[in-house]
């Protein structure tokens, strides 16, 4: 059964480019455009990987991975992000007892690829 990912990411080009390049690597993927709708839909389907840029409106990938990991221990995430802030707030979620994979922007395809498997497959 193909490992179910969930693209999370407010510009909606990336997000579904992400989503679109993981289906064709055989993952059953949804994109998301804000945090709070990924997390709604955890409920329904909880998933074992989450891609998710960092910063966005509202609910930031930190944010919304750590209520995530709360209800489902088990899922992974991977999140992304093109701001030099990053380190500072993984050493926060760090610090709170949270550890994220970050990747940063851009993302070569093959690197995310090769990630994502190590992640799901390792």
């Amino acid at each position: 059964m193909a490992k179910r990912v969930f693209v999370v990411d407010d510009e909606k080009p990336i997000a579904d480019t992400v989503a679109i390049i993981l289906r064709n690597y055989g993952y059953q993927t949804t994109a998301f455009y804000c945090a709070q709708d990924a997390i709604e839909q955890t409920e329904v389907f909880c998933p074992d990987l989450i891609v998710s840029d960092f910063a966005m409106p509202g609910m930031n990938g930190i944010e919304m991975s750590v209520q995530i990991r709360r209800r489902y221990p088990e899922c992974r995430i991977l999140l992304f992000s093109g701001q030099a802030t990053t380190v500072d707030l993984r050493k926060l979620a760090e610090a709170h007892g949270h550890d994220f994979e970050i990747l940063a922007k851009p993302v070569h395809p093959e690197e995310l690829l090769a990630r994502i498997t190590a992640m799901l497959e390792g």
